[in-house]
């Protein structure tokens, strides 16, 4: 019922092709992680990388499913000294350098737009 937005159509197609793995572990108490989150739903973090030709780097991609305007917060765990929008090439585009802010990085999206970033890591 409702639209595809609000039956997570997108969230439920990437559950059935890219299911979940289960990997046997030792019993020891883990805490929860996870690398990344996006502070909306409209956003998808489709792709993370390493980085083509920086060691040091890694490369997401995100894109807006929902034909909206909205603004998403990134947050990650991993220690990001710099983030910078780039191409699909991986270059950096010029004025691309992103503010680290305590909420991560804000991203702006249009309806569909794709967004990939270059995130250098501290060492």
């Amino acid at each position: 019922a409702g639209s595809f937005q609000d039956a997570s159509v997108i969230q439920c197609a990437y559950n059935l092709n890219f299911p979940l793995h289960a990997v046997p572990a030792s019993s020891a108490q883990c805490p929860a992680w996870s690398a990344f989150s996006v502070s909306s739903p409209a956003v998808v973090l489709e792709t993370v990388k390493q980085a083509k030709d920086r060691a040091e780097a890694v490369v997401v991609r995100l894109y807006e499913a929902h034909g909206s305007t909205v603004v998403a917060w990134l947050q990650t765990s991993l220690p990001v000294k710099e983030a910078m929008l780039c191409d699909l090439l991986e270059r950096p585009v010029a004025r691309g350098c992103l503010p680290l802010e305590q909420r991560g990085v804000r991203l702006s999206f249009t309806p569909f737009r794709v967004i990939s970033l270059l995130l250098v890591l501290r060492r």
